[in-house]
């Protein structure tokens, strides 16, 4: 009987311990829950400003219109001193073909350093341009065009060079002239440099 005893004794004691550790789990984990509730509720507002963006963007509008150049005037101001043509397609895309003399940015990299690191000061003349200037070389110059979602089915056309103008702008170079024109390739007008292109 006394064995009995001992046998029921130690089984309530392990099941109590069990039971308690069982309990402060459960605890541990719904204040880490509140824990966690408590920090995501306390997050800040994030730095998108989309009122500010549409500002920026009417005052660009204005602006571009006359910033506008033909092939012409574009590579006439990029022989010219105190002038870059910056290209901001992918590094991959800017490697295999690029306009002769172009430097290159990502516009997904676009911040305040990195800008000033590829561009010496916000009075350098910078020349833009994107796929959309160029037609007959879809590998290297793929028009962004967006179809399917639009729906009066006209083509609605994604160029690069709206953001880049707009972004450049913001940053405070403001002296971007855009190419206008749309150049069939290939075209004696206008070199190209880069891994794909002939030498």
């Amino acid at each position: 009987m006394k064995k009995l005893n001992i046998i029921v004794a130690l089984s309530l004691s392990a099941f109590a311990i069990v039971l308690f550790y069982l309990t402060a789990e459960t605890s541990s984990a719904q204040m880490s829950s509140k824990t966690n509730t408590s920090a995501l509720a306390e997050q800040p507002t994030s730095k998108v400003d989309f009122e500010a963006f549409e500002k920026l963007t009417k005052e660009v509008k204005e602006y571009r219109k006359s910033r506008l150049v033909d092939l012409e005037t574009f590579l006439k101001f990029s022989k010219e001193k105190n002038t870059i043509i910056l290209d901001t397609r992918s590094e991959k895309m800017f490697r295999a073909k690029h306009v002769k003399r172009a430097i290159n940015l990502n516009f997904s990299d676009f911040t305040q350093s990195n800008l000033a690191q590829v561009i010496s000061t916000k009075e350098i003349r910078i020349l833009i341009y994107c796929n959309t200037n160029f037609m007959n070389d879809e590998i290297h110059f793929n028009t962004k065009v967006a179809i399917e979602n639009n729906k009066s089915k006209e083509e609605l056309t994604l160029a690069l060079n709206i953001p880049t103008f707009i972004n450049l702008y913001g940053y405070g170079y403001k002296n971007v002239y855009e190419l206008s024109e749309l150049i069939s390739l290939p075209s004696g007008l206008i070199e190209f440099e880069g891994t794909s292109v002939a030498k």
